[in-house]
């Protein structure tokens, strides 16, 4: 081994040790960055053949890497919109919000997202979270969870919610049996239901029960909430045998309503068909009081009265209050209105070898070929980890390891700059060997 060849393989070394301090310090600096992962310099011995054939003297140099399979520690935050994964995936994320060039996607575990001044998911680094928005009738529909075309910035800014009228309602509960057949029938038993007009306002309709002198007989009036009146049905149900409690027949319908409001009333299924006024075209909503024979709607058994169950379809116009952020990455809007509906659904990103990314700008990553194929997963499923809301990852380094690490590589350094001053003496000792 020649002093030119220890002379290179001292410098090999200086340079190698300078970069695991770059490294260290680096971690050092970025322990409590929020999702940051670990980088790290490896030792790889560097050597050539001579001319010979043989190997000549061996340097070093430090290959790099990042350390990103490794979870960091999970803390609670008072900040809704912080999202901490626990297990496998990452984010995605933009630089821009609604891209459409894949090439600008970047993946990530930094959480801290928040709301900027158009209502999109941006995190401390300025990248906007992406997500599968639901459709007006709560479904994903058909996504392609093998690319980034599907994807959409999550918005939470001033949402509203449409109203959508009320086209089917249905009535269930009990009357009295033993208030009819009485010489002197009582008060009737009054109940309401909200429903909903096209325009998403919230109105009432009435329903009166009046006992009659005749057992097990009924006479039922629908009113709106305005006293405008609709129509009335007598209804008879079953005293005995398996059937009893339950509507025995539909008889007497009577339209009681003014133009162009209606009411009428089909025997054979139990359902009324109300035309209400309130607006250039009339509402028309079907309420179903059960059919004859069956114990679905409404019934008569001796005891108390209970107040009528009401299902209804259609909304009420709300805009959005607050949104939550459950395991599975759905984003939920809760409205003024009481209604609760899905808006996005945040996947998480899952490659075959995370540690093969390539690290980007604001504790981002790019994909490589290193990182194989990509899938956009939805959180708790398979493979993919579950998302926590009102947490953030915090970074996976430990101090005392780099701080370990950095004693000893200094002490690296140290040594072969040693080496190099050494091969500088005894290159001035043999300059010496001619005087």
């Amino acid at each position: 081994m020649s002093i030119s060849y220890a002379m290179q393989t001292g410098v090999s070394g200086l340079r190698a040790n300078s970069t695991a301090v770059g490294r260290i310090s680096e971690n050092i600096a970025n322990a409590n960055t929020d999702g940051y992962r670990r980088s790290f310099a490896q030792m790889v011995t560097t050597s050539t053949l001579s001319g010979n054939g043989g190997i000549n003297p061996s340097g070093v140099r430090a290959a790099q890497g990042t350390d990103v399979s490794t979870e960091g520690a999970m803390r609670a935050t008072e900040r809704g919109t912080d999202l901490a994964i626990g297990g496998a995936g990452f984010f995605v994320v933009s630089k821009q919000p609604n891209e459409t060039n894949a090439s600008n996607f970047f993946l990530t575990r930094a959480g801290s997202f928040l709301p900027d001044e158009n209502g999109d998911l941006r995190n401390a680094a300025g990248y906007y979270l992406a997500g599968f928005p639901y459709d007006q009738t709560a479904t994903l529909g058909i996504i392609d969870r093998n690319q980034f075309g599907d994807l959409k910035t999550v918005n939470l800014g001033s949402l509203a919610q449409t109203g959508s009228p009320t086209g089917n309602m249905t009535v269930s509960g009990n009357i009295p049996a033993q208030q009819t057949g009485l010489a002197t029938p009582g008060e009737p038993f009054l109940s309401s239901a909200e429903y909903f007009s096209p325009l998403g306002e919230a109105e009432r309709m009435q329903f009166s029960w009046q006992p009659t002198d005749v057992a097990s007989r009924w006479v039922l009036s629908m009113s709106g909430s305005d006293g405008a009146q609709y129509g009335n049905v007598t209804v008879d149900f079953h005293d005995s045998g398996p059937l009893a409690g339950a509507p025995r027949a539909y008889s007497a319908a009577a339209s009681t309503a003014t133009a162009p409001a209606g009411f009428a009333f089909d025997p054979a299924t139990g359902t009324a068909t109300l035309t209400v006024d309130n607006g250039t075209v009339p509402q028309t909503i079907e309420v179903s009081i059960g059919a004859p024979d069956e114990h679905t709607g409404m019934t008569q058994f001796a005891g108390d009265y209970s107040a009528l169950k009401i299902g209804a379809d259609g909304a009420e116009s709300g805009v959005l209050v607050r949104t939550e952020i459950d395991e599975r990455g759905d984003v939920y809007g809760v409205f003024n209105n009481g209604s609760r509906k899905p808006l996005y659904n945040i996947p998480l990103a899952e490659v075959a070898n995370p540690d093969g990314l390539l690290a980007a700008d604001g504790n981002a990553y790019a994909l490589s070929r290193s990182s194989g194929k990509f899938s956009l997963n939805q959180a708790g499923q398979g493979s993919a980890g579950t998302l926590t809301a009102g947490a953030l990852e915090s970074s996976n380094v430990e101090v005392a390891q780099e701080l370990t690490d950095l004693i000893r590589t200094q002490r690296a350094y140290s040594s072969n700059a040693k080496i190099v001053t050494t091969v500088d003496e005894m290159l001035d000792e043999t300059m010496r060997l001619k005087r």
